[in-house]
């Protein structure tokens, strides 16, 4: 194999990554009590999902030296998360300076794996990091700390067996797979907590080959676009994001429409990104994580700057403030769209209407969804402060765990053992798993209250370790020969 500067500069990394991570390495010896159930053996810990969350996490739980974890996508590798099969902005949204996965080693951070790649200048003229960028930087970050990830995973159902969790998979040859754990965490990303969310009315009314959802993108040729009048609904980043991809592909026409009077401007994550919020939002009381998330949630995500001009350089384009959907129907080949403002008429639809929180609709999670506490369970806004979006949310413990809409419900104990580390955690617990932007904080809070569990749990296992612990360190009383 060839050596290049950039190779020769990775591998250079990787064996500093490798020499940082026995620098820490204290202790480090193995401590969690082994499980077996019959000849089964248990893991301490299952991750669902191997992109950016899921990987952080495994990573994190191993810098407290709980290795019997085992990460499971259901994606092929190289798959994994959005960055390289649905999304279609250019570059992330994060400032380039973001920190995370690396858990606070330095030689693991973006910017480690990035100069080494493309050189010091590089960085420094860099605005933000492309997604192809990222998710090599991710599959870098997977191959040199070797993470347990098994691909072609499916999690259909979780049920409670005893202690532990019975995990019950399907590839994609239709083969089933079950897996004990003590411990799960879903880090299933954005739509973890529910589904994408298409409007009714589209769904019933329009050919599905003549729509897509903004997450189905990668499903989508859009070279298929051109010629065509293709009309946009939804005001969020993505929908920028596919409006721009197909005025680039060569669509005659594209028209965004949003039901807000203006363009959202202000990006709250902006303001989130400091230590405060990002460390210790969870330990507000209810009402203030309330007041908070629904003037989050209000401002919502703008497209950013250079997104919105991607689209408003071709003349093709226009967008429509104040303008929802509220009906859909063929009128011979055309799609008639009827809005506020009129009938508006396309050759092909882009929904980006985001998703909708409901655990009942996730195969992972609808098994139990019903016992689940919601914001909607646990607490009662003042009046005026009604908020339907918050209120479905799940209602988390102090270490992302769901917690029993019933806390007398013996049957609701496994709950606290499935840990929520995706999008829908955000109302109690703020930017975590599923956001870039929280990810240092979030997986340490996560796998420290994992080990914490996990000891506790086997607190007289390892008293009686240490009541029969003997080894000799003092070994001669006598004096050393001359």
């Amino acid at each position: 194999m060839t050596q290049t500067p950039a190779t020769v500069a990775l591998a250079e990394l990787e064996a500093r990554v490798r020499r940082d991570l026995e620098l820490v390495r204290y202790p480090a010896r193995p401590w969690t009590r082994p499980v077996t159930q019959g000849d089964e053996a248990v893991l301490d810990v299952a991750v669902i999902g191997a992109g950016q969350g899921g990987l952080a996490a495994s990573f994190a739980l191993s810098r407290f030296n709980i290795d019997r974890v085992k990460v499971f996508d259901r994606a092929t590798r190289g798959g994994e998360g959005p960055w390289v099969t649905f999304a279609r902005m250019l570059t992330l949204r994060t400032p380039k300076h973001v920190s995370g996965p690396d858990c606070g080693v330095p030689s693991l951070t973006p910017r480690a794996w990035f100069e080494a790649r493309y050189g010091a200048e590089a960085w420094q003229a860099l605005d933000k990091i492309s997604r192809h960028d990222w998710q090599a930087y991710l599959d870098w970050y997977r191959h040199v700390l070797d993470l347990p990830v098994v691909n072609d995973r499916r999690l259909e159902r979780v049920t409670p067996e005893g202690d532990h969790l019975r995990l019950s998979f399907v590839d994609a040859a239709g083969g089933q797979h079950t897996q004990l754990a003590r411990k799960l965490v879903l880090a299933t990303g954005i739509d973890g907590g529910g589904q994408w969310h298409v409007p009714g009315f589209i769904r019933t009314a329009i050919p599905r080959d003549r729509y897509i959802h903004t997450s189905e993108a990668a499903s989508l040729d859009f070279a298929s676009l051109v010629g065509k009048r293709v009309g946009v609904l939804g005001a969020g980043a993505s929908a920028f994001d596919n409006a721009a991809t197909a005025l680039e592909a060569g669509a005659a026409s594209v028209t965004l429409c949003l039901r807000r009077k203006d363009i959202p401007r202000v990006n709250p994550y902006r303001w989130m990104e400091n230590t405060g919020f990002l460390a210790h939002f969870a330990s507000l009381p209810d009402v203030q994580k309330w007041r908070f998330m629904a003037r989050i949630y209000d401002l919502n995500q703008p497209p950013p700057q250079d997104t919105f001009w991607r689209c408003r350089r071709f003349p093709q384009f226009s967008f429509q403030m104040g303008c929802p959907w509220n009906s859909a129907t063929m009128h011979g080949d055309e799609i008639a769209i009827g809005t506020p403002q009129g009938e508006l008429r396309f050759d092909f639809l882009i929904i980006g209407t985001g998703f909708a929180t409901d655990l009942a609709q996730r195969p992972e999670t609808a098994s139990f969804a019903d016992k689940v506490a919601l914001w909607s369970d646990r607490f009662t806004p003042a009046a005026g402060e009604d908020n339907a979006l918050l209120s479905a949310h799940p209602y988390l413990g102090e270490v992302f765990q769901f917690l029993p809409r019933d806390p007398s419900d013996p049957s609701a104990m496994f709950l606290r053992d499935i840990h929520n580390f995706t999008f829908g955690a955000m109302p109690s617990m703020g930017l975590s798993g599923a956001s870039i932007s929280g990810m240092r904080f979030g997986v340490d809070r996560l796998a420290r209250g994992i080990a914490r569990d996990l000891f506790v749990r086997d607190g007289a296992w390892h008293l009686q370790t240490l009541l029969d612990f003997n080894a000799e360190e003092l070994i001669s009383l006598e004096p050393p020969a001359a």
